[in-house]
Formats: C-alpha cells, sequence, structure tokens
C-alpha cells in the first residue's frame, strides 16, 4: 500500500492537469468533413486517409463462403479514402444515431444505395475485422445500423459514403465513416495546423498529439509525425512542456508506466533530433493510471501537456 501512494504521489502533477483535461473533454482538433455532419455530442477519436485506393463499396448484407467473407452486391470504386471513428456519448442509442444521419442525408440530397439494421447486415464481426479492418466496430448484432449513399454534390465525378455504426457489449457507441472520393479528395481533415494545436494548448492546458503510434516501444509507426509538435514549439518558443504517454494492456503497473515512460522518452529524443531544446520537455509515462479523455476511451495516447 505504502508503495503505490508513494507512486500516486510521485505522478500527481500529471495526473491532476490530465484528469482535469479529461473532464474538460480533451480535443484531437478535428474538424468535420465537408461531406458529412458529426453526430451532436460526439467526437473524432481517430482520422486516417489513403490515397488513390481501389474500394470496394458494400451494397448487401455479408456473408461467409468457402472461407472468405463477400457481400452478394457491391461496386469498385477508385479514389482517395477518408476513414473517420466517431463515439457518441452514452446518453444516446445506436437507433438515435442512425436516425440522425438517415435526416442528415435525406437534407443534403443523397441518393440511398443501400441500407440494412440489426441481424440483416450479417455479422459485426465480418464487418468489424473483415470489411472496415477495425475490431474496435464488433459488438452485438441487433446494435448495429449500416449506410451506402452517393453524395450527388454536382461534381463531375461523385463522393460516396460508407457508415456502419455499433453499440459494443460495453455499451459503447461508434460510428464509423469512410469517405471515398473518385478523383481525388478535395479536404484533407486529417491535417492538423500547427495554429490549431497551439489555440487548443493554451486555451485547455493539455491536447492530444496527432499521428503519433507505436509498433514497439522503442519504434514509431513509419506515418507516425512529430513535425506538428515541433512546429508548435519552434512557432512559441516560451512554451515548456509535459509529453505524457498513456499505455494500456495486461502487463503490471509497473511494466506498464516502465513501457509508456521508455514512449515519452523516445519521443523526447526526436522532437531534440529535430531542434528543439530538451529542456523545455519533460519526459513522463503514467500507463494505464488515466484512460479517458473527453467521450472516449482512448488510454494509448500521447497528450502535450502545459508546465
Amino acid at each position: 500500500m505504502k508503495q503505490i501512494v508513494q507512486l500516486f504521489g510521485a505522478l500527481l502533477p500529471f495526473l491532476g492537469v490530465s484528469a482535469f483535461a479529461q473532464l474538460a473533454g480533451v480535443s484531437t482538433n478535428y474538424n468535420d468533413h465537408p461531406l458529412f455532419d458529426r453526430f451532436p455530442d460526439s467526437e473524432i477519436i481517430s482520422v486516417e486517409f489513403d490515397e488513390d485506393v481501389n474500394y470496394r463499396l458494400v451494397l448487401s448484407s455479408l456473408q461467409r463462403t468457402r472461407g472468405l467473407v463477400t457481400p452478394e452486391s457491391s461496386e469498385r470504386l477508385r479514389g482517395d479514402v477518408t476513414k473517420i471513428i466517431y463515439e457518441v456519448s452514452q446518453e444516446f442509442t445506436g437507433e438515435d444515431v442512425y436516425n440522425f444521419f438517415q435526416q442528415q442525408l435525406q437534407e443534403r440530397n443523397y441518393t440511398d444505395l443501400f441500407t440494412c439494421s440489426g441481424r440483416g447486415c450479417g455479422s459485426s464481426n465480418y464487418w468489424a475485422n473483415d470489411i472496415f479492418g477495425n475490431r474496435i466496430l464488433y459488438g452485438p448484432e441487433r446494435n448495429q445500423y449500416y449506410l451506402a449513399v452517393r453524395a450527388d454534390n454536382g461534381l463531375e465525378t461523385s463522393s460516396h459514403l460508407a457508415l456502419y455504426i455499433i453499440t459494443r457489449g460495453n455499451r459503447r457507441i461508434y460510428a464509423y465513416l469512410e469517405i471515398i472520393e473518385v478523383g481525388g479528395t478535395k479536404t484533407r481533415i486529417d491535417i492538423i495546423e500547427t495554429n490549431e494545436l497551439l489555440a487548443t494548448l493554451r486555451e485547455q492546458g493539455s491536447v492530444i498529439a496527432p499521428f503519433l503510434n507505436f509498433i514497439a516501444d522503442n519504434q514509431l509507426t513509419i506515418e507516425s509525425d512529430l513535425v506538428p509538435i515541433a512546429n508548435m514549439l519552434e512557432t512559441d518558443t516560451s512554451l515548456n512542456i509535459y509529453l505524457v504517454v498513456h499505455l494500456g494492456g495486461s502487463d503490471s503497473l509497473d511494466s506498464l508506466l516502465a513501457r509508456s515512460l521508455m514512449r515519452a522518452e523516445l519521443l523526447k529524443q526526436q522532437l531534440q533530433n529535430l531542434g528543439i531544446d530538451g529542456s523545455r520537455i519533460i519526459a513522463q509515462g503514467v500507463g494505464p493510471l488515466a484512460p479517458n479523455c473527453g467521450t472516449g476511451n482512448c488510454q494509448n495516447r500521447i497528450e502535450v501537456v502545459l508546465r
């Protein structure tokens, strides 16, 4: 018990700021895509962008045939794909979210290509893992909705949208959207400007660092990019920060704390390699001790916190 008390005492400066940021609702800074407005009381927790993709738009329920998950009907499209995950407040239901988006799509005069709900869509496991490749979208079949639409926006080549809504067994509600823009995207919402990061940091005291993911404790993914954080620190040379890494998992508390600290120190070193004075950064790992942010569970996030 004494060891736990000492541990919390040592981490209190970091957990206190982080906990305050959770109550205030930590912003990930992502704006809505021009073709689609988010559900009220929801938050974008992830955005990905894939360029020039040969995309299969599912237009039917799913089934497994000869070991392969296939739709009875689909359409091939080629274009840029924006992938967005929204987490919705648990005050609402998946049906509320579905009805909201149905109304929005009708108001925008988009063309409904296929809609299903519940067990009529097939296995949620197929949608989450085989179609969208994201296990966070897996849940009970009765709690799922899917819409495929064409955005008739007056352009020579129409964009298409695939929307999947799921309420998981733990009652978390996610809306997952893929926007396929044939001929190339007009707006990259995955790019966050330095000024936006800086404004959020000053206003809220902390900001979730975008575009940073680890494949091992000593290695970032190829797509990870520390330049936005470095640019922010170069823009305002008076800023001094805590670089706080959160890490969940089944390892022991001591192991998760040590691993998260290792990750934080790696990020600090890479920022120094980009020309940032190391004395302005304190690296800290808090493991699984502050798993939530805003409306979502983002236990593996990286936060920049004002000192």
